[in-house]
């Protein structure tokens, strides 16, 4: 029979669902070092904006046409944070970039008000993060969203501070450790993960743990990650030691023997207690804080997640179809070109398979490497998939 269109039956469609995954590795030295001109603030591949209210960083200089965004940077506090005073730099800046994030990414209680970021994920209690660091990822490296379980900040945690350099003898290691089983599911923004702070380097502590805790890789809980959102909340703590001297040093992660950790001099100001941590986030403008925290970061990397949805299409040829073609160069005056005599079988070529919809309207068209020979007594089964 010189069949040309076949309906589908319900067992002939399929659809699946492919995650795909890639590795991507931010190095430290393009977030602060790679591009500087002479010092840790003039990096032509961070751009600052004239509303101050948070930076980008890029993977070449931003001017270029070959940059391409990484992420974004930018602090804030809740407007109940025992460091929210109006003396601070950009005070209700801060207190709005952290109401619109919480907003966005815990949502409201029952009574309406914006909730805070928790320490353990509890929206309902638990400790809450009130200062805290926002990284938002670009989603050229985010995807769809960031692999549970696969993402790791390196944080350079030496007391002393010197541009590149010292900075990094000692290291944070914050990671999404429970992520690939243990993330949440409470959140407007999709799922999440606590993010963990533990030791992953002590050059100088010859073997002395400086993070709090009875030995060496204690993790404490010093954020959260939006895996779909593409955004690290760090909490002012992974700066920050354990102590009594509130607020500069409460909830830190450092154990309390450890010295200050400077965010300022030479990176930006003197070094020095106010220029840890919380403090910090208050002292500085948005610019100046994420200037700090950028001048820590060792290394980033995580698995992005693309989802592949799939349409799959069996077209089936049983042995009595598609034997004959309707191209004009198939016949040649009336006769078959393909047939040496009448008694020969028919025989056809597939080349092309075009998937129609009910009004007969082209919809899409699948080549075939080769051409398949079909003729009464074969049959062909093409696997026809449409990605989206």
């Amino acid at each position: 029979m010189a069949t040309t269109f076949k309906n589908f039956l319900n067992e002939d469609v399929t659809s699946t669902r492919t995650l795909l995954h890639e590795s991507i590795p931010v190095t430290g030295s393009i977030v602060s070092g790679t591009y500087n001109q002479g010092s840790s603030t003039t990096e032509t591949n961070v751009k600052n904006f004239s509303h101050g209210l948070f930076q980008s960083v890029f993977d070449y200089p931003h001017l270029s046409s070959s940059a391409n965004h990484i992420f974004d940077v930018t602090v804030g506090y809740s407007p109940d944070s025992t460091l929210s005073s109006s003396a601070n730099t950009q005070n209700g800046d801060k207190i709005d970039i952290y109401n619109q994030m919480a907003q966005i990414l815990v949502g409201h209680d029952a009574t309406g008000s914006i909730r805070k970021f928790d320490e353990d994920g509890d929206l309902t209690g638990g400790t809450k993060m009130k200062e805290v660091f926002f990284v938002n990822f670009a989603r050229l490296l985010n995807k769809d969203e960031v692999k549970k379980g696969s993402f790791n900040l390196e944080l350079g945690a030496d007391v002393g501070l010197t541009f590149g350099g010292q900075a990094f003898n000692d290291r944070v290691l914050v990671t999404d450790a429970s992520g690939s089983s243990g993330y949440l599911v409470n959140s407007p923004a999709g799922e999440y993960g606590v993010l963990f702070a533990t030791a992953s380097t002590n050059t100088d502590n010859a073997g002395i743990t400086y993070i709090q805790g009875t030995a060496q890789g204690t993790k404490i809980p010093c954020g959260l990650i939006f895996y779909q959102a593409g955004i690290a909340v760090l909490s002012g703590s992974v700066f920050n030691k354990s102590g009594s001297a509130a607020p500069a040093h409460a909830g830190g992660i450092f154990r309390s023997g450890y010295g200050d950790l400077r965010l300022g001099n030479p990176i930006v100001g003197t070094a020095g207690a106010s220029h840890n941590g919380f403090n910090f986030i208050t002292g500085s403008s948005i610019s100046g804080s994420a200037d700090a925290i950028r001048n820590r970061i060792y290394n980033i990397s995580f698995n992005n997640t693309t989802e592949l949805n799939s349409t799959i299409y069996f077209c089936r040829a049983s042995h009595n179809e598609f034997n004959y073609s309707s191209n004009p160069t198939y016949l040649s005056s009336s006769q078959i070109r393909v047939k040496d005599s009448s008694l020969d079988e028919p025989v056809s070529y597939m080349t092309t398979v075009g998937l129609y919809s009910a009004n007969n309207e082209l919809l899409a068209v699948a080549k075939v490497s080769e051409p398949l020979k079909k003729t009464p007594d074969t049959e062909l089964t093409l696997r026809v998939r449409l990605d989206y």
